[in-house]
């Protein structure tokens, strides 16, 4: 099967979009199929690490930082994707996070009568709240009609499934997202690290993702208050110096890949997520596959992942103080955490992306099925 992968976001960048594609790409190669991925441009000089090197040919699109957001970059108009569809002579078009490269893509996968699978990935109602506190509607009639035009819209968790079919998004089904059980293990714990990071033996409570308004993580701030407890966080962006003066004493490691970042997840003594946006909410199941117990809003794609009372516990979102009893709870509680994180680690072991790679095949399988079976 030929596919083009048609994406918002690809390493070097580090977030859901990027690793998804990514790992999509790996997997059809593994399957023996001609994946090729089409992106917005890095910045110059932007190296790519070993870990996230692509396994196919990328065509990279000319784009421009979005301001006040340099880390994420946004295509400028280009006949590149139609090209590159053209001349990979594509099956299918997988159309990752579609809002301004993947609404090129689908027009052109119409244009040229190739069926496309759209990946909903992003909240974007939930960030036109967060940034211009307005917008919600509008960014839902956007989402409907990007993902209305596609053979079948993929949705991350049980959540986003029902906000699509209930504003109107036709043709949806449910295709979550895989971790890597052997880079993220519990016997990465490294007792070194945990010194360093909290050297007066510490609980480490840990935050990995994006620094972003969007993700909410001067809610940790009361964590930072609790005695006996570092707070720990591993990321970038826009809202780090502010983080840096709301969450006195944290520890900030920057952003993490790879090995790297395995280590400091099997190293903490809990996870706690902050963003009530997220569609599904990859760095859960990663302290999930880690052995880590996890605290997580109660809304989005954390509802899909943690069973509250026995992965972790789940608090009503934007809720400073309901984040910081949950983080006291466990702090004191040595022998629930073990089992919080057992369970975890137990409940992620058969979420390969080996397994949701084929899941992805299969669907690609069915709408390609469903085209002939019309053309007939």
């Amino acid at each position: 099967m030929r596919v083009v992968i048609v994406t918002e976001s690809f390493p070097p960048d580090v977030n859901g979009v990027a690793h998804c594609a990514l790992q999509t790409a790996r997997h059809l190669v593994a399957r023996g199929h001609s994946p090729l991925v089409v992106a917005p441009a890095t910045a110059a000089g932007t190296a790519v690490g070993a870990d996230l090197q692509a396994p196919c040919p990328v065509v990279r699109v000319p784009s421009l930082p979005l301001p006040g957001y340099p880390q994420v970059r946004v295509a400028l108009p280009s006949r590149r994707v139609a090209g590159a569809i053209v001349e990979h002579r594509a099956d299918i078009v997988h159309l990752a996070s579609p809002f301004v490269l993947g609404v090129r893509g689908m027009a052109a996968a119409a244009r040229l009568g190739v069926p496309a699978v759209a990946i909903y990935q992003t909240d974007l109602a939930g960030y036109a709240r967060t940034y211009v506190h307005a917008g919600e509607a509008a960014a839902w009639r956007r989402i409907r009609s990007v993902h209305a035009a596609a053979d079948l819209t993929l949705a991350p968790s049980g959540v986003a499934l029902r906000d699509l079919e209930a504003h109107g998004v036709p043709r949806v089904k449910l295709w979550q997202r895989g971790v890597d059980t052997v880079r993220f293990r519990p016997a990465l714990r490294d007792e070194a690290l945990c010194r360093e990071l909290a050297p007066n033996g510490e609980l480490i409570v840990g935050y990995v993702g994006r620094l972003a308004p969007e993700k909410q993580v001067e809610l940790l701030a009361g964590v930072c208050g609790l005695d006996g407890v570092r707070v720990v966080v591993v990321g970038d962006g826009p809202s780090e110096p502010g983080l840096r003066e709301a969450l006195p004493g944290a520890v900030f490691l920057g952003r993490r890949t790879g090995d790297d970042l395995a280590r400091i997840f099997a190293s903490l003594d809990v996870f706690a997520h902050t963003g009530p946006f997220e569609t599904f909410c990859q760095t859960v199941q990663e302290a999930m596959a880690s052995g880590v117990p996890v605290v997580a809003p109660a809304a989005g794609g954390p509802l899909d992942l943690v069973a509250h009372g026995r992965t972790g516990l789940l608090v009503p979102p934007r809720d400073a103080a309901a984040v910081r009893d949950a983080v006291s709870s466990l702090a004191g509680d040595p022998a629930l955490r073990a089992a919080y994180g057992a369970a975890g680690r137990a409940m992620v072991e058969g979420r390969t992306w080996a397994a949701v790679g084929d899941q992805l095949i299969g669907h690609y399988a069915d709408v390609l099925t469903a085209r002939t079976a019309v053309a007939a």
